[in-house]
């Protein structure tokens, strides 16, 4: 198949899943067009089989702001024709599934087959807002195709844009012979003395992943048990973190890493990975760490449910639940066979359930059955 991907080429979980699917996809043979404003993070290299189309929007003095989602569509519309592309696959609802829509219409009347992957705050948090309600609606139901990173997203875009369009439910993935446990004793050393506990929390620190909750946690945490904390990622709640990290007299103990490409390298030199966010869609960095075989605190508002066993591969806890967490995380971090246990069944779970290899021939099946429908 020839298949054309669109997604944000941020760090964020949505880019990273569409970039590592094109790239399995290019593995298995399948022509991958990546049609997006900029090379994704996660495109490494040259990588056979896989193309890359820059989305510049055109700038004119009429225009406020540069109109990106007509470029896009435009784009997405001349590579189809040039590369007789057979699926458009938008990775997140507002813009790209609009985008898609306009491409799949200037195409006519030759076809080609729209699939939308829902991702979490397409739905939760744009999708809802009162100017783009009726267009994300719209968008989804336009696609050929839906599908959802989890059974509580489906309910989640079921509940708040109800329609007779079917969503089909392809968890995230993880390729686990890249994020696997590895005595990196060089990198675990860069984070903190040997005997202290490194605590760790990747994201894009949007005031939906909690980032109080983490400075709380860690703080209750460290003040019984000495430990490091790794904040590996940047985004607009940084500086708060840091505020209240100065406040609660722990700054001299929290890292700022930043943004990192290489996360694989990182995770596991880490004893405890936290994701206290107010929801999650999935929870993709929660999984990265399981399969690094590291434990995780996680919340249980959302896709974590379906991802976290409770006391066997982590921990879930409410969003607020800052006493809750610091037991658990003393629990497992002042319990080294209770540790090594639990990071165990963590990277077990995360081979059995959402390897890659497992997972990506779901998509191609998806792929095969809307073309054949549509």
């Amino acid at each position: 198949m020839k298949i054309g991907i669109t997604c944000y080429p941020t760090a964020g979980g949505s880019g990273i899943m569409a970039t590592e699917l094109g790239k399995r996809l290019a593995g298995l043979g399948h022509e991958v067009h990546f049609i997006t404003s900029a090379l994704p993070i996660r495109l490494r290299g040259f990588v056979e089989n896989i193309y890359f189309h820059e989305v510049v929007p055109e700038a004119y003095p009429l225009f406020q702001y540069p109109p990106y989602e007509v470029s896009l569509a435009t784009r997405m519309h001349d590579v189809a024709l040039q590369y007789g592309l057979d699926i458009l696959h938008v990775h997140y609802a507002i813009p790209h599934a609009v985008s898609a829509f306009l491409a799949q219409e200037m195409l006519k009347p030759r076809k080609i087959t729209t699939v939308t992957t829902l991702h979490g705050t397409d739905i939760t948090l744009v999708g809802v807002l009162p100017s783009f309600h009726r267009l994300t609606r719209f968008s989804i139901e336009r696609s050929n195709g839906v599908t959802a990173v989890s059974e509580w997203l489906k309910r989640q875009t079921d509940e708040k844009f109800p329609m007779e369009r079917p969503i089909t439910v392809i968890p995230n993935f993880i390729d686990t012979k890249l994020f696997r446990p590895v005595d990196n004793p060089r990198a675990r050393c860069r984070l903190g003395p040997a005997d202290e506990k490194i605590i760790m929390h990747i994201s894009n620190f949007r005031p939906v992943k909690n980032i109080e909750a983490v400075i709380r946690v860690f703080a209750g945490i460290t003040a019984k048990l000495p430990c490091r904390l790794a904040l590996v990622g940047d985004g607009p709640e940084l500086a708060r973190a840091d505020a209240l990290a100065r406040q609660l007299g722990v700054h001299n103990r929290v890292l700022f890493l930043g943004n990192q490409e290489f996360v694989e390298e990182i995770l596991p030199a880490a004893d405890l990975f936290l994701l206290p966010s107010h929801h999650e869609s999935f929870g993709l960095s929660a999984l990265e760490a399981m399969s690094a075989g590291v434990p995780v605190i996680a919340t249980n508002q959302g896709g974590p449910l379906e991802v976290v066993d409770d006391g066997v591969t982590g921990y879930l806890r409410g969003p607020d639940d800052v006493a809750g967490m610091v037991s658990a995380g003393l629990e497992v971090l002042g319990d080294r066979d209770r540790a090594a246990r639990m990071g165990e069944a963590s990277r077990q779970s995360a081979i059995d359930k959402y390897d890659i290899d497992r997972v990506v021939p779901r998509y191609v099946d998806f792929y095969r059955a809307t073309l054949e429908s549509s």
